[in-house]
Parts: structure tokens; sequence; C-alpha cells
């Protein structure tokens, strides 16, 4: 009887001891995320191309990283093998879009104006969508919003520069800044961006209009002038130039980045606001809230901002807002930076950045158990 007793008392204790398998699971998911720069990624090009400013990264189903880069912006003493005769060995532009795999080998690149469709002026954004479509835009006046199959053939263009300006237009695009689609409800979301001061709403399908909103979910947005930003200063209730990012989480959620006014606000899918975080509000110069990726746990627990301004990351706590770190500084060596404007994030949680300026640059930091 005794014994029996014994054994019981041993089977209760044990009870109450979570799994060792479960207990590691959950300190890791607690854990604050710390990651590392990989300081020889991506591998170099081959045939001597070379990138020009990077300003826009993305991640795949398949955890391969593209890119979207500026041919238009080699500095002269990088085109010399372009011209005619030679000047130098250096260089050749790579094509717009390239595509890497997660150890940096180049996989594919493509992009430029082609039979049936045109390009942007200027590249900016960046997204992948469910079916590996690959969606372009361009932050010129006139840019639009251009999808092609993973092998660079077009599909369709999303906007139409028609002549109609503002806000309120529901067909043309004011320099979109950035995009992502809900595969789900076949739509793309646009923060549009540098002319405008809005979220946009197209079918993903068609490329017909759905509906659009301001800051704090104002259905009707304006661009009238704005007065000079200061951290003292009440929260505007308008987006300022530029709406830099628009992301999607799991549970429905959509988060913009008001760069120049030191913010994120979350909305609902149908545009109605539920909340705002302030990042750095301090930060004057071209603002701190350039981009942001959620984490990779199913409740994506942690938001990951790309600071241009400031040179860092800061990672966030996606329900609050409230900072728990900030890595980075400006320079020139791995793990630095020099205006970081985009972020991705793959299926390990794995960061990827890309720089503009004089950056010009894609990075990769492995997280950290």
């Amino acid at each position: 009887m005794k014994r029996r007793i014994a054994l019981l008392a041993v089977i209760g204790a044990c009870a109450l001891v979570p799994n060792a398998a479960a207990q590691a699971q959950q300190a890791k998911a607690d854990a604050i995320p710390r990651f590392q720069a990989e300081p020889f990624w991506p591998k170099p090009l081959p045939g001597n191309m070379i990138l020009g400013q990077v300003s826009g990264i993305a991640v795949d189903r398949q955890d391969n990283i593209w890119i979207i880069h500026r041919p238009a912006s080699l500095l002269d003493d990088e085109k010399g093998a372009q011209k005619n005769p030679p000047e130098t060995k250096c260089c050749t532009a790579a094509p717009p879009v390239l595509k890497f795999d997660a150890d940096g080998n180049l996989l594919a690149s493509w992009g430029g104006r082609g039979p049936g469709h045109g390009w942007v002026k200027n590249e900016h954004g960046l997204h992948v969508d469910r079916d590996g479509n690959v969606w372009v835009g361009g932050n010129n006046e006139g840019d639009q919003i251009l999808q092609f199959a993973p092998d660079g053939k077009f599909i369709q263009q999303v906007g139409k520069d028609d002549g109609t300006k503002g806000s309120m237009s529901t067909t043309r695009l004011g320099r979109p800044a950035h995009m992502v689609t809900d595969d789900t409800a076949n739509e793309i979301y646009v923060a549009d961006g540098y002319g405008n001061r809005r979220i946009i709403v197209f079918d993903s399908k068609t490329g017909a209009y759905k509906r659009h909103w301001g800051a704090a979910g104002t259905r009707t947005p304006h661009d009238d002038k704005l007065p000079a930003y200061t951290p003292a200063a009440a929260s505007q209730s308008s987006f300022n130039n530029p709406v830099h990012c628009v992301r999607l989480s799991n549970d429905g959620m959509v988060y913009v980045c008001d760069r120049t006014h030191n913010r994120i606000q979350v909305f609902r899918k149908d545009g109605s606001f539920v909340k705002e975080f302030k990042v750095e509000p301090q930060t004057l110069q071209n603002g701190a809230v350039w981009d942001l990726v959620l984490s990779e746990d199913p409740q994506q627990r942690f938001i990951f901002m790309a600071d241009g301004a400031n040179g860092q990351i800061v990672t966030l706590v996606r329900d609050d807002g409230k900072v728990l770190t900030q890595w980075g500084r400006h320079g020139r060596q791995p793990g630095q930076f020099k205006w970081v404007h985009n972020i991705a994030i793959d299926s390990k949680g794995n960061l990827y950045t890309a720089e503009v300026g004089f950056g010009r640059r894609a990075q990769k930091f492995r997280r950290m158990e």
C-alpha cells in the first residue's frame, strides 16, 4: 500500500512539472529575439554585375529572398564598363529584380520595360504573393504598380496614370511606396504614398478599386499642406508623405508606416482605426518609421521596424508598442546601416534589410536561439 501511495505521489509530481520540450519551446517564444549579421550574404553577383540603391526586399513561401534595386542610381565611376569604348572594368548594372536563396546564391534576375508593358521610373516597393507572383511599385510621378509571374512575365498593372489627382482618386496612384496582398480575399493594399496620403485597396485579380482611407481611419483623406512635425505637437489627423509601408497580420490587422510622423497606425481591414504607436518621436530628419515586419510565430508577438533616419532596427511588442530592443547604428560595416529602407522576414525568423542612399546593399541577420 505504501509503495502504491509513493508511486502515485511521483506520478502526481510529474504531472505538475511541464514537459521539458514544451517548457523550452515556451522559453524560446518568450525570449526577446536576437540577431547576428551574416557578413558574406549575399554572395558576389556574377558577370561583373553591381547593385544600385536597394529599395525593396521580400521573402517568398520557399524562403527565397527577392530584392529590387535602382540601376539608374549607379555612380559615374561604376558605369565605366557600360560605356563605348569601356573606360574601366567596373561594372554592369544588375537587372532591377533579383532572386536569391537563403545562402545568398543568385537564382534569377529580370526586369525593365518589355513587350506589352512599361516599367516604373524609380523602383521602390516589392512584394511576393502566395502564388510567387512579384509586385513592383515606383515612387516617381506617374508610377503605378506592376504584377509579374515569378519568371518576369507581365500579368497586369494596378492603378492608371489617367490624369486624375489626389488622395480621393479611385484610379490613379500617387507615387506608391509599398504594397501587400491579402491572398485569401484577393485584395492588394497599397501605401499610397509619396504623392497621396492614404491606404487604398484594389481587387488583386482585376485591379478594380474597392476602398481607401486616411490616418485614424478618415474616409476623406486630404492633400492640404501640413504643419512641420514637432515631437510636442498633438498627433496629426492626416498621414504625412510618405505613407511608407503597409503590412497585414495573421489576425486581420493592417499596420501602416506614417514615416515622418514617427508612428505606426493599426486598422481593421475595413479601414476602421484601432490604435497607434509612436516610435522615436524626437526624430525630425526623414522620420523613423520606414518599414516593419511581424515575427514568424503564430501569434506574431513582435514587430521589427526599420528606422532609416536613426540607422537601426527596433523590436516592439505588437500588442502595445513597447520598445524592447534597438540595435544597429549608422555605418558601412556588416550590421550597420545607411538608410535602411525595407525589411523582410523568413519562416525561421531571420531578417533581411535593404538600403538606399549610399547604403546600396541587402543584408541578412540570422535569428539567434
